[in-house]
């Protein structure tokens, strides 16, 4: 497991390193690690997140932004990093969609919420969908309040328990 999240810290600063540093954003935050949700009915699993990310520069004429980030869960439960786009709405007060692909380190087993408190998810890759709202604090921070869920949305199976995170991230344009 520990080689695995190495991996996932290597290849988000791999990310950071390729990327030119114009308009780029790097942003960090803490969240509530799986909570109990419409979107997910696990709300077994502990800790908290910390989250580091990087968001590129928004693409020529449709403002959507790559993004990476990896989760790192403190009580040594599912961590997970993702990798995909999202849209700002709005400047000082904004709204940001977006959505990814991520890969975690939890079970990947029969879609069911064990007894030892671990999430069974079904796939070791899963789609990451999220929503951000947020406020501009300067002319290059802001700051957000942000739901992650990751799922396979019923892809690999009815039984899909998913895991949601909520918490607040702060970014700083480079």
């Amino acid at each position: 497991m520990n080689r695995f999240i190495s991996v996932l810290i290597a290849a988000f600063l791999a990310c950071l390193w390729a990327a030119p540093a114009q308009a780029d954003e790097i942003f960090g935050g803490v969240y509530i690690h799986d909570i109990n949700s419409p979107l997910s009915k696990s709300n077994v699993e502990d800790g908290a997140d910390i989250e580091l990310g990087w968001r590129g520069e928004p693409l020529t004429g449709l403002k959507i932004q790559p993004h990476a980030f990896v989760t790192l869960n403190t009580a040594g439960q599912t961590h997970f990093a993702s990798i995909g786009i999202s849209r700002k709405f709005g400047d000082r007060i904004f709204i940001r969609p977006g959505v990814g692909i991520a890969v975690h380190t939890g079970s990947t087993g029969n879609f069911q919420i064990e007894t030892n408190n671990k999430i069974e998810f079904g796939s070791r890759v899963l789609l990451a969908p999220e929503l951000g709202i947020g406020a501009r604090l300067n002319s290059r921070m802001t700051i957000e309040a942000s739901l992650v869920h990751l799922s396979h949305a019923q892809i690999f199976g009815k039984q899909n328990p998913g895991l949601d995170t909520v918490g607040v991230r702060l970014s700083y344009k480079l």
